[in-house]
């Protein structure tokens, strides 16, 4: 339970606020616990999810509660405990979700509290299933592939047609 204070500080009101813009900016947020990391290691994972356009960022346990307060969001008090930094991902957090797991595999200390995504608190497990559903832009290709199967098949039949008259033609000059 956190201790509500009696006097103001601005420049704790000023943090909470800065947290609140950077975390208003996504829909999706992943939890991880970084203790046991080298600066080195964290360094190479903020840089992978850079490549996704995804915030690492680590956040003071308070602090961060009481933005997503702000925002509405789900209670994430369960997951803001500890060492605690978020992944906020402004799109496709499935590939994020990915990331992290991959990269728990080389740095073993990382460790994925949950998510929050759309709206829905996932814990780790599910996060972890989660990460290895296809991600959207995986879906959509699959489903464009599936809908250009019978057109592609069509265009076969169509094209078999007068390739067997030209074959039959040539069969009988053949004959002759």
């Amino acid at each position: 339970m956190a201790i509500i204070a009696k006097k103001i500080q601005e420049s704790k009101t000023k943090a909470i606020g800065e947290l609140k813009d950077s975390l208003s900016v996504a829909k999706d947020f992943i939890f991880t616990d970084y203790r046991g990391l080298t600066v080195e290691q964290i360094s190479a994972l903020r840089k992978n999810l850079r490549a996704k356009e995804v915030n690492y960022k680590v956040v003071k346990n308070n602090f961060a509660r009481l933005a997503f307060e702000q925002l509405s969001a789900p209670d994430m008090s369960a997951y803001l405990v500890g060492p605690t930094a978020v992944a906020i991902s402004p799109r496709d957090s499935n590939e994020v979700a990915k990331i992290l797991f991959d990269f728990t595999k080389e740095a073993p200390a990382l460790k994925v509290k949950g998510a929050l995504v759309e709206g829905t608190v996932y814990d780790a497990a599910q996060t972890e299933a989660y990460s290895k559903l296809p991600g959207k832009l995986e879906l959509i290709s699959m489903l464009m592939s599936v809908m250009n199967g019978p057109a592609r098949n069509l265009a076969a039949a169509l094209n078999d047609v007068p390739s067997r008259v030209v074959r039959t033609i040539k069969a009988i000059a053949d004959k002759k």
